[in-house]
């Protein structure tokens, strides 16, 4: 599945580059606008950031993503900062179709296990962020991608698969907002390792082929963030490649 992405900071559309919060760029498209358009081409899931409450857990959270998901329903993956019981209910009694898991796992495993067992895996995604050091050591980061929990990205996953996980979004943090491709090598690796998983991959895609290659490796979804607002292929034609397996010449 094609999953077009929209980061948010401050009520504005964003990308960062590899995570930081001072390599920013702001898009001028209207959010509401943009995502009925994704909705009109076709899209059943989008990923929406709040980058907000993600960097900074004391931030209130606007009411943007409260109208977001109300007007959306069920269309919704909403991450950024779910911390909690309290959040994972709010969200998802008024109308996400997922919520996105990501420094919390790694601060509270036990707990994340729990609520997959209680919410049901459809409902939970799992956000693990690593930075590759070679091709069998992936170390994930947390905290906007600032703390190193020097855990193996696979160790992590071993440990969730016994609780029935079903989504995880895996993000090589070098490639992200870089449009220079995705890393291929970790998602055909995390495939092997772990069918059981739909793998979200995210960073770096910045071509059809990018998007046929992934299709081929295995992965489940593709997230697409700055490829579409920059433009280099449109969101009709990312679902058009993924449906047919192949690109337009």
């Amino acid at each position: 599945m094609i999953i077009p992405a929209i980061d948010i900071l401050n009520n504005k559309i964003v990308r960062l580059y590899q995570g930081n919060y001072d390599l920013v760029k702001y898009y001028s498209e209207d959010i509401y606008n943009l995502i009925e358009k994704y909705v009109f081409y076709g899209a059943k899931v989008i990923h929406i950031v709040d980058l907000n409450s993600a960097g900074d857990k004391t931030y209130q959270r606007s009411t943007i993503f409260n109208d977001i998901i109300f007007n959306f329903k069920n269309i919704v993956q909403i991450a950024g900062g779910i911390t909690s019981e309290k959040d994972i209910d709010y969200f998802l009694s008024n109308g996400a179709k997922r919520v996105v898991l990501g420094t919390i796992v790694m601060n509270n495993i036990r707990q994340v296990k729990k609520w997959i067992q209680y919410y049901g895996n459809e409902y939970i995604v799992v956000a693990l962020d690593v930075h590759v050091i070679s091709e069998n050591i992936n170390i994930v980061f947390t905290n906007g991608w600032k703390n190193n929990t020097h855990i193996k990205l696979e160790d992590v996953l071993y440990e969730l698969y016994e609780s029935n996980i079903k989504y995880v979004l895996s993000t090589d943090i070098s490639k992200d907002g870089t449009l220079n491709g995705p890393n291929f090598l970790l998602y055909k690796n995390l495939v092997q390792k772990f069918p059981g998983i739909c793998f979200q991959a995210s960073g770096g895609i910045h071509k059809l082929h990018d998007i046929v290659k992934l299709k081929k490796i295995g992965v489940s979804d593709v997230i697409l963030g700055k490829s579409l607002l920059e433009k280099k292929f449109t969101v009709l034609e990312a679902m058009q490649c993924w449906r047919n397996g192949l690109f337009p010449v």
